[in-house]
Order: structure tokens, then C-alpha cells, then sequence
């Protein structure tokens, strides 16, 4: 389980996340929706161990084992994971080098009883590819620098990508749908869908739009505002929303 108690986090002298409380069980999607401003972005990043989000008070832990004091390499290498509202562009790293040395890094302690670890690069790019084919993603995109040039679909998708390679446990996924065509939609949402099947993730998904829950189903929505969890519900309450809006909550 992926639990959050009590959290209250600043950024620059203000407060963004006001005693929140969530937990995100293995193989759940739970949707987190809010206007603009209201934290949510905070609260992912706070998650991952930015180091500009300054932890007030307040509990972070993965199956009881607390994060707060860990850094973001060691959070991931625990199997958290972090999909970007905007994913950053390194020139000059070739994406499938750079999967390669996180896929190691990710199960270099991995049992190999409890992973079917790969150890030859050439099987690795065998298994990219494949990867790439159920992803509808053009496989000479791997052979190029980290986003360089990507459109924003491609980005999104090379993010599922990473997910699918680095398997973990929890991924917390920030506005993915952001910017997407339907066609590019789908096929993300296939590959939360495949990742949550694979591997049993637990899915924190920050959203602003009800269509990526129409593919996802998620198993809860949590409403944020100001900081704080102001609701919790079902399709109801998305529904609610595209009726009513956040101001009546």
C-alpha cells in the first residue's frame, strides 16, 4: 500500500498540500481531479522527493516503510514512478540507453527468482521493440535523444514506455491525458490498463477530463481544493462535476 497521513507540504513559504490523507492499494486506480492551483501537481512531486517541497508535517510510506527522508532514486528504486505533465527533453541521451541503464539500476538487487531479469543489451532492445509494437510507437524513436523532437503524444507514449520497462508498484501519472488526440489517448490507456494487469500497479491518476476515466475506470475519484481532499466518490461524482463544476464542493 502507498499511504499518505496527515501530509502538509510548502513550496517558496506556501502552503500547497493541507493535511491530506489517501492510500493507493496494489492493482487500484484512484483518480485525483481539482481545479487549477489546488495542489495536486504538489502532491505528485512531493511523492516523487522533489526537494523544492518541504515536507511540514505528516507521513509518506510504502508498505510501512516510510519515504520521507529518502531521495527520489531511492523512492523509485522502491518501486515509485512519476509520469510528467511535461516531460523533459535531454539532448544528447539516447532513449533506449537511457531505459537500458534504468532498467538495471531499477533490479540490480532484483532476486532472480523474483525477476526475469535481462542481461544482454540485445535482448533488451529485442524486448524495447515488442514494447514499442504494442504502444503503436515507431520503433526509431528509442534510437534518438531523450524527447528531442517528439510531438506530445510521443512523449506520453515513451512515458508508458518507461512504466512497462521499469515495472513498478506505484505510479503516480500527472496529467498524461494532457494534450492528447483520441487515437494517442487509447493507446495510453491501454498501456496503464496492460501495466495494471502485468504487475498489479496501483495508479494515482491527476486528471482535469472525465473521457481518460472512460477508458481507465477508476475504482475511486478524489476531488482537491486548496490544498486539501474536499470529496470522495464514483462515476457520481465525475458526473457531478461535468454538471456542476468544483464550486459547489
Amino acid at each position: 500500500m502507498l499511504k499518505i497521513e496527515k501530509l502538509k507540504v510548502k513550496v517558496a513559504d506556501k502552503l500547497v498540500v493541507d493535511k491530506v490523507s489517501l492510500e493507493l492499494n496494489s492493482g487500484e486506480i484512484v483518480a485525483l481531479m481539482g481545479p487549477n492551483g489546488s495542489g495536486k501537481s504538489s502532491l505528485a512531486y512531493t511523492l516523487a522527493g522533489h526537494p523544492h517541497y518541504q515536507v511540514l508535517s505528516g507521513r509518506l510510506a510504502l508498505d510501512d516503510r516510510s519515504l520521507n527522508e529518502l531521495s527520489p532514486d531511492e523512492r523509485s528504486q522502491m518501486g515509485l514512478f512519476l509520469a510528467f505533465q511535461y516531460p523533459v527533453v535531454v539532448e544528447g541521451v539516447r532513449y533506449e540507453r537511457f531505459l537500458w541503464e534504468a532498467y538495471q539500476t531499477r533490479f540490480a538487487k532484483a532476486k532472480p527468482r523474483a525477476h526475469k531479469r535481462i542481461d544482454s543489451i540485445i535482448e533488451f532492445h529485442d524486448y524495447l521493440v515488442n514494447l514499442t509494437s504494442q504502444l503503436e510507437v515507431n520503433p526509431k524513436l528509442i534510437e534518438r535523444s531523450l524527447n528531442l523532437g517528439f510531438s506530445g503524444g510521443e512523449k506520453k507514449k515513451l512515458e508508458i514506455l518507461q512504466l512497462l520497462v521499469l515495472e513498478p508498484r506505484y505510479a503516480v501519472l500527472d496529467e498524461t491525458d494532457s494534450g492528447l488526440d483520441i487515437d494517442a489517448l487509447q493507446v495510453v490507456a491501454h498501456g496503464v490498463r496492460l501495466a495494471v494487469k502485468k504487475f498489479s500497479l496501483g495508479v494515482l491518476l491527476i486528471t482535469h477530463y472525465q473521457r481518460v476515466l472512460d477508458y481507465l475506470k477508476p475504482d475511486r475519484v478524489l476531488i482537491m481544493k486548496s490544498g486539501k481532499i474536499v470529496a470522495s466518490g464514483g462515476k457520481e461524482l465525475v458526473k457531478r462535476l461535468e454538471k456542476e463544476g468544483y464550486k459547489e464542493l
